[in-house]
């Protein structure tokens, strides 16, 4: 049975002006993401990743091609509407984590669910539910500054499946962690993965973090030059 594509990206460019030179950043990039799938997309710094990204969530717009999101052509949609697609569609983590200092691990996860048009849950309830699910029950009420980077980003996570994404873009979410809080973080990922089938894009240059997708694009000068399926379970 073939799963459905959450997301498909088709021929897609991105091209920046520089006075009378012309960037190409992004040139024809074409890949389809499935529900439940994890993507990993690695390649060299300034190869177009985090731009890709960007277009993807629709933080960014391409200069042609399309994006097509749950059947839905969204590539020249106004912002309003893709303000609304991103808020009900897409959970973003980032690398510098972004919390608000000045709120608790559970007010910053509950935060996205009271600014939402269309509730679906009791904010604090569902926060506190996804922390406790990624091993956070005791760090309801810590400000950021007194949680690790592995506990801030995992706050982070919680935070962007707050109302409930059809899937998750991370951009280098283990950048700025040691290799046990990565993998503790990687660990939170698949099990929101395994648990509420959310579907993943990541960028990263770790390469250990790539290989638990199930697929690999590797970007190189804004073209993907290369496609790995792993064969492996991710974890």
């Amino acid at each position: 049975m073939t799963r459905k594509a959450v997301i498909s990206v088709q021929d897609v460019t991105k091209d920046l002006k520089l006075g009378p030179h012309t960037i190409h950043v992004l040139r024809g990039v074409s890949f389809d993401v499935h529900e439940g799938e994890m993507v990993s997309i690695v390649g060299p710094s300034g190869s177009g990743k985090s731009t890709l990204l960007g277009i993807v969530g629709g933080l960014d717009t391409a200069t042609s091609g399309k994006l097509i999101i749950d059947d839905v052509d969204v590539t020249r949609m106004s912002e309003g509407k893709l303000t609304e697609i991103r808020n009900s569609k897409i959970g973003f983590i980032f690398q510098f984590f972004n919390l608000i200092p000045t709120l608790t691990a559970l007010e910053n996860v509950a935060l996205p669910i009271e600014f939402s048009r269309n509730r679906q849950f009791r904010p604090r309830k569902r926060a506190k539910e996804l922390l406790e699910l990624l091993g956070l029950g005791d760090r309801l009420g810590h400000l950021p500054t007194q949680l690790s980077g592995g506990q801030q980003q995992r706050v982070a996570i919680a935070r962007a499946l707050a109302n409930n994404p059809a899937f998750l873009l991370a951009d280098e979410p283990t950048g700025n962690l040691d290799s046990e809080s990565s993998e503790n973080v990687l660990r939170a990922l698949q099990s929101i993965r395994r648990t509420a089938n959310t579907t993943i894009v990541l960028v990263t240059h770790d390469a250990e973090l790539a290989d638990r997708g199930d697929r690999v694009l590797t970007l190189v000068d804004g073209e993907i030059v290369d496609e790995k399926i792993n064969t492996v379970p991710a974890l």
